[in-house]
Parts: C-alpha cells; sequence; structure tokens
C-alpha cells in the first residue's frame, strides 16, 4: 500500500547522461500529484533539496561508490536509492552499508516505483525482489536504443568508450570475461563495426561519453 502524503515527494535524479535521465524523468509524468522531480542533474551535487535523491547507475563504476557517498553526505538530500539491473549481492549490501535505503530494480512499473519511493521517504529499507534477467521497464531510455541496442548492451559499450578494458567491464559490471565479450561481439554486429577502436568512435559520436548538465525546473517542478 502507498503512503498518501499531504504534498507531492519532491526527487532529484542523477546520472552522467542526459538521454537515461530524460527517460527516467518521463516515468513519473502520470504521477505528478504524488512526485515532483525538481532536479535532473548529472553531477553530485544537488541544488535543490530532495526527499529522495535517485541515482541511475547506467554506465557507472559500480565497484566505486564515491558518487552515491557524495549524495549521502549532502544536506539536501532526504535519502538516496540506487536504480539498477545489476542485483548482485555484494553491490546491494555496500549500497545498504553506505545508508542508502533503496535499491530499486529498472524492471519496476511507474506505479511501482513511486510506491517504493514513497516508502522509502516515509523510513521503510527497499530492496526490489529479482529473479533471472532484469529487463527495463517500458518508457526508459538510454544511447544506442534506437539501433537496437538493449540497456546491458549500451551500458557496456559506454563503459568501453570510456577505455575500460574487458576485465575492468567484467569486474564493474558482475559478469563474466565470457560474458562481456559475448555482450561485445552483439554490439558490434548491431553498430556494425568489427574493432574496438572503431566501437570507441561510434561510442563518442553517438552520445556514449557522459555529459555534465542540469536541467532546471522539470515540469512541475519550483
Amino acid at each position: 500500500m502507498s503512503t498518501v502524503l499531504a504534498e507531492p515527494l519532491t526527487v532529484a535524479l542523477v546520472d552522467d547522461y542526459d538521454v537515461v535521465l530524460i527517460g527516467l524523468a518521463h516515468l513519473f509524468d502520470d504521477h505528478r500529484d504524488r512526485v515532483v522531480v525538481v532536479e535532473i542533474d548529472a553531477k553530485t551535487t544537488l541544488d535543490d533539496r530532495a526527499d529522495v535523491v535517485l541515482y541511475d547507475s547506467f554506465a557507472q563504476p559500480e565497484s566505486d561508490h564515491e558518487e552515491v557517498a557524495a549524495l549521502l553526505r549532502s544536506p539536501k538530500a532526504g535519502c538516496v536509492a540506487l536504480y539498477t539491473w545489476n542485483f548482485h549481492p555484494e553491490l546491494v549490501e555496500a549500497a545498504l552499508r553506505q545508508g542508502a535505503r533503496g535499491y530499486l530494480s529498472k524492471a519496476m512499473t511507474a506505479e511501482e516505483l513511486v510506491s517504493a519511493l514513497e516508502r522509502i521517504h516515509g523510513g521503510e529499507v527497499v530492496v526490489t525482489e529479482v529473479s533471472g534477467r532484469v529487463v527495463s521497464a517500458p518508457g526508459l531510455d538510454w544511447p544506442g536504443r534506437e539501433q537496437g541496442l538493449t540497456d546491458r548492451e549500451s551500458e557496456i559499450l559506454a563503459l568501453i568508450t570510456q577505455g575500460k578494458s574487458n576485465a575492468e567491464v567484467a569486474q564493474l559490471t558482475y559478469l563474466s570475461p565470457n560474458t562481456v565479450k559475448s555482450y561485445i561481439r552483439s554490439i558490434y554486429r548491431k553498430i556494425g563495426v568489427d574493432s574496438r577502436t572503431r566501437a570507441v568512435l561510434w561510442g563518442v559520436a553517438n552520445g556514449f561519453r557522459p555529459d555534465h548538465h542540469r536541467i532546471d525546473h522539470w515540469l512541475g517542478g519550483p
């Protein structure tokens, strides 16, 4: 059961990629009576006070928790939740140990996500129950989606574009090296390249480098 709030919940969205954040923000379009997105930011210093900060882990080094730690220290963040497809137990445990109050799956519907954020704001620690492969909810977006890349392929290409080796990609995503190689072969086929150099060049030209923008006053926000 969702928490009934006198005022809409204020939420800040944080990630390094505008296209990912804008897609996430649009998930709340039909729930503006319950959630107001007050900030969309590609950095970890908040300008607006938010009841909940939702940190999207797309193409972030998930074994490096500095970004989450910075948000947890922010006096403008009421509480912090992670939004991800990667539910490796070590990642979940590390986030909760740091003080995150939510570890939420990208497979959640908009209604489920809003309810989870309300529960987190109400004092609960919410960890989504997942089984098997997590597929992102309809309506989300990511670089390369129009070219047929899945969300996970897109994340791996973003890490490659950042200069990560296969071993580093495997470590950061908690995938096996062979699984990473399989994803890379699929990526090459879909974007029409035959080498890592060409894949990086394609990634640079198609939005796979982090952008550091801030989008003020999202829709009904202040």
